[in-house]
Order: C-alpha cells, then sequence, then structure tokens
C-alpha cells in the first residue's frame, strides 16, 4: 500500500475504532438536523445516509481518500475513452449509450454509431409493438423471448418488471437464460409459433447456454410453421454475422454491439430491445435520459455532493472498517423486486477481485455480498436476522413516495414500514425493563434512497446511480471493474465435464474428484421411472 493511501487507511481504522462505542441514536442526539449534512439529491434521487454509522471527520477522511487515488481523474479517463479495462485493452463507454445528440462522449464517431444504432433498434421496436413487422404467416407478434444470460437478460428482465405499467398494449416479453431449458420450455408452453418472436443476444453468437436455448427455440418453430419460417421470427444482438447467417436470423433483424460494453452494462444498447418492445421507444428513451442526466452529475458535481461517491465511501467503510461483508438490497416497491438480482451481477461480477490493477494480491476486501427481496416480503422472511442476529449486513431501501400502479392508499403502509424499519435498524430497541429476546441493538446501517415514483426516468437514474458507485469503488481499491477472468474458467472446464458425461467410459478420463459423482449421477440418469 502506497503511503499516502495507507495513512488514510489508518486515520480510517481510528476513525472506526473512534465510534464504536458511539451509538446511532447518540448521533441524531448530538446534531438533530443530521440529515441536512447527511443527504444529497441529483436526477431525481435523493440519498438520506444520516443513519451511517459515521460522523464528519470520518467523512471527511473518506474524500481525502478520494483525491489521494485521483479519482477525479479516474472518472475523466473513462469519459474520455482510455483504456481503463487494462485486462482486455479496452475502453469502457457504456455512458456513450445514453448521450443525446450532440455529447459527444467517445468521440464524434463513437456518437454517430451509438445514434445511428439505437434508432434502427427503436425503428425495429416500434414495428413489432405496433404490428408493422410481422411473422411468417401475416400474424403480428404477441409474444417476444429474449434468449440470452448474464447481461442479456438481467438487465432487460429486471426494467420489463419494473416498468410494468408501461406495457399496456405490447406483446408479452418474456426471459429465457438458464442453460436447463426449463424456463424456455415453460415459456413455449403458451405461446403461438404464429405469433411468437425470439430475440437471441449473445455477443458472440456461441454463448453454450444462450445457444443450447436458441437452438431449442429454432428446433420448436421449425416444427411448426417450418425452416423457412425461422428469419421471420428471430432477431439478434450480435457481432457474428457468419453464426447468424447459419441460424437463420432475418438479415433486418440484427443490432451491433461495441467492445466498449460489457454485458452487465449493456442495457442501454441494443440489449434493450425486448424492454424497447414492451415499453415504447419514448418511454426507451426517458429511461436514457434518467441515466444520462446521472452521469451528468457524476462527471460535474464535487464529491461531497455527488451521488455515486457519496454510495462508494459509504461501502467502502462499511466493508472495509466496519467489516459488513455484505450488502442487503431491499426495495419498497414489488415491481423492483428483480433489482437486488440485477445488482448481484453489476457489483460482484465487477468487484469481486483478489488481485489489483497490476496484478497484486490485495490487502483488503473488496465487493459485498449483495443480496436481497421486495422490502415487505423481506420483514417477514429474513429481517429477524438482520434486527436480532449475529451476522451484520449493510442496507440499501428504496423508496418512491408516490405508488408505481396507483394505489396510493396501501402504498402509504409500504411508506410506513419503510421507514419504520430504517428507525429500528438504527436506533434498535434497550433499556431498563425491556426482555434480552426484544432487545434490538441497532446500528445497522442505513441509507434510503428515495424518488417521486417508479418510471422510465427514475429507473434510468437508479441504475446509472449503481454502476458508478461500482466504479468509484473499483477505484479506491484499486481494482479493475470490467473484466470477469473469474467466469471464464467454470465455462471452459464445464465443456471437458460435458464430454465426460456423454462418454459411456468418461469417468476414466475425468478427474479423480469427479470419477464417483459423474458414476452417480449416470446411474441415477439411466434409471427408470
Amino acid at each position: 500500500m502506497e503511503p499516502t493511501r495507507q495513512g488514510i487507511w489508518s486515520a480510517l481504522e481510528s476513525h472506526s475504532r473512534r465510534l464504536a462505542s458511539v451509538r446511532m441514536r447518540d448521533l441524531f442526539v448530538a446534531d438533530p438536523d443530521r440529515f441536512a449534512s447527511f443527504s444529497a439529491s441529483a436526477a431525481g434521487l435523493l440519498l438520506d445516509y444520516s443513519r451511517q454509522h459515521l460522523d464528519a471527520a470520518a467523512l471527511a477522511e473518506l474524500h481525502a481518500l478520494c483525491r489521494a487515488v485521483d479519482l477525479r481523474g479516474a472518472i475523466e479517463a473513462m469519459y474520455r475513452g482510455e483504456i481503463i479495462n487494462n485486462t482486455e485493452s479496452r475502453a469502457v463507454l457504456h455512458v456513450a449509450l445514453r448521450q443525446p445528440a450532440g455529447a459527444r462522449l467517445g468521440g464524434e464517431d463513437v456518437e454517430a454509431a451509438v445514434l445511428a444504432e439505437r434508432q434502427r433498434m427503436l425503428r425495429f421496436a416500434e414495428g413489432v409493438r405496433g404490428g408493422a413487422i410481422r411473422g411468417s404467416g401475416g400474424a403480428a407478434f404477441r409474444t417476444v423471448i429474449n434468449i440470452g444470460i448474464g447481461g442479456s437478460d438481467l438487465g432487460p428482465a429486471m426494467a420489463v418488471e419494473a416498468l410494468r405499467q408501461y406495457t399496456v398494449g405490447a406483446p408479452g416479453v418474456g426471459f429465457a437464460s438458464n442453460v436447463d431449458g426449463c424456463g424456455l420450455a415453460d415459456l413455449l408452453a403458451d405461446a403461438d409459433p404464429r405469433s411468437t418472436l425470439f430475440i437471441v443476444a449473445s455477443k458472440t453468437f456461441t454463448t453454450q447456454e444462450t445457444m443450447a436455448n436458441a437452438q431449442q427455440a429454432r428446433a420448436w418453430l421449425a416444427a411448426a410453421l417450418g425452416t423457412d419460417a425461422v428469419p421471420s421470427h428471430f432477431a439478434a444482438v450480435s457481432v457474428n454475422a457468419p453464426a447468424m447467417d447459419a441460424f437463420g436470423v432475418h438479415p433486418d433483424y440484427r443490432f451491433a454491439m461495441w467492445d466498449w460494453v460489457g454485458g452487465r452494462y449493456s442495457l442501454w444498447s441494443s440489449i434493450g430491445v425486448s424492454l424497447a418492445i414492451a415499453i415504447g421507444a419514448a418511454h426507451f428513451e426517458a429511461l436514457l435520459a434518467g441515466a444520462h442526466a446521472m452521469d451528468l452529475h457524476f462527471r460535474r458535481a464535487e464529491p461531497e455532493h455527488n451521488l455515486p461517491v457519496l454510495m462508494a465511501v459509504l461501502g467502502i467503510w462499511n466493508i472495509n472498517f466496519q467489516r459488513l461483508p455484505t450488502l442487503a438490497v431491499l426495495p419498497y416497491d414489488s415491481r423492483l423486486g428483480r433489482f437486488p438480482a440485477f445488482l448481484q451481477q453489476l457489483d460482484m461480477e465487477s468487484n469481486g477481485k483478489r488481485v489489483s490493477r497490476d496484478g497484486e494480491p490485495l490487502a483488503w476486501e473488496t465487493a459485498p455480498v449483495v443480496w436481497g427481496e421486495a422490502g415487505n416480503n423481506a420483514q417477514h422472511s429474513f429481517f429477524q436476522l438482520l434486527h436480532q442476529g449475529t451476522p451484520r449486513a449493510a442496507l440499501d431501501l428504496l423508496l418512491g413516495a408516490r405508488s408505481s400502479c396507483g394505489n396510493e392508499a396501501q402504498h402509504e403502509l409500504a411508506i410506513a414500514h419503510c421507514l419504520a424499519q430504517a428507525e429500528v435498524f438504527a436506533a434498535g430497541q434497550d433499556g431498563e425493563g425491556v426482555p434480552p429476546h426484544k432487545v434490538h441493538p441497532g446500528g445497522r446501517p442505513v441509507s434510503l434512497l428515495l424518488f417521486d415514483r417508479l418510471d422510465p426516468r427514475t429507473l434510468g437514474a437508479l441504475v446509472a446511480l449503481y454502476e458508478h458507485k461500482v466504479y468509484v469503488q473499483s477505484v479506491l481499491w484499486g481494482i479493475n471493474a470490467f473484466d470477469q477472468w473469474g467466469v471464464e474458467l467454470g465455462k471452459k472446464v464445464a465443456q471437458g465435464v460435458l464430454e465426460w458425461l456423454r462418454d459411456p467410459d468418461g469417468e476414466r478420463a475425468a478427474p479423480p474428484s469427479l470419477r464417483g459423482t459423474l458414476s452417480a449421477l449416470r446411474s441415477l440418469r439411466s434409471a427408470v421411472d
């Protein structure tokens, strides 16, 4: 650890020890107007971090860490299109995907390519949504199935669910991802081949899980309508033209991606075509506008008022100095129920690293384990552990001021429950006369993210906020947030396991650690029901 960072790290450790004996409620006693100093807003979002277990002195030291690692320079490097993904020699320009005309993010050529492809994709989405683009027999598409995995699935699937109120009149949009084929089978069970469109989302058109599902979908459609019907029912987001030709993807239903877009940052690209079909072009552009508003704030605002930076340093504080290895994300809107799953990939695949950008072993923890559930459901599931269990977690509570489905009376109940939980997590309950089994220690750090109502612009800002938070933390930890080599090894080994599983004598070639398991599975698969 370089001397400057080491000195700040040591100072933060001292602050953590100093605050260990200070109760969260004492922080409010010392400063009843704490909310004013420990909240910030931008792009339609308000971050209330007054229930985080730190004070102004500790926060100032966290901002000193940002200056010591030249966070401002790292942010500008991303916006300028420099190669910040050093292990793959790539720029990182997902911010360019949501830019309006004239922003020139990534340069004029990048802007032109992004805007042109966006318009192609949105014209296609509107054609499918409005019935101008039809199946081989002339039927309008009533079912759209996105076939992808990871970033080609999680983002669009989360957003379609979150923005359900904007899907009225659109084809039903479903998502198939798991390699076992069961998710696809469930979607096909109620689908009519004549009115079903498939979108295969795979940059290389070789992703094993995606192509297994895509081939199954193709066989299902060809069995019903014939092979000649395939092109009229298959679109794709890929750069592998020969593979799309061989598969039969319609030549006009193909959309591009770029090497400077990671899968988990690709919602804003043509990977979002299924979402655009579901919510329409105008609402998709509102989603981009919300994200761009957060991008401008992130680039321009000072760290002390910068939402992504604040969330990032609070995470550093909780993980590295409060020794809280998990982050529970708890939206008090059931339509954000898939948001924690989306963040799991965004955060853990980005920052789940053990070596620095230079390949040196790290001396500190990095990404949290991200998990969560819709808040009110979670209260009747795992909040018991969060309140009184021995494991502890940091908490992000997401709350709209108004209902996303127009039921304001019941949404008031959600607001009341969310704020009550925030209070109890922070302040706890103890004192004379409280029996041990009713004591709540409190001191659970809570961030509240407030917004008016869940709509496309709000969702865009919310996703961009967490994207930038993850990047800031990677800079502070000195790691590369944009590669994922830990994912690749398992894929490579899986191919060998598949060959051993299909070979009757495969156990002989398999390593000793797998022979017994393969033999047992072979016996189970050959058993007669």
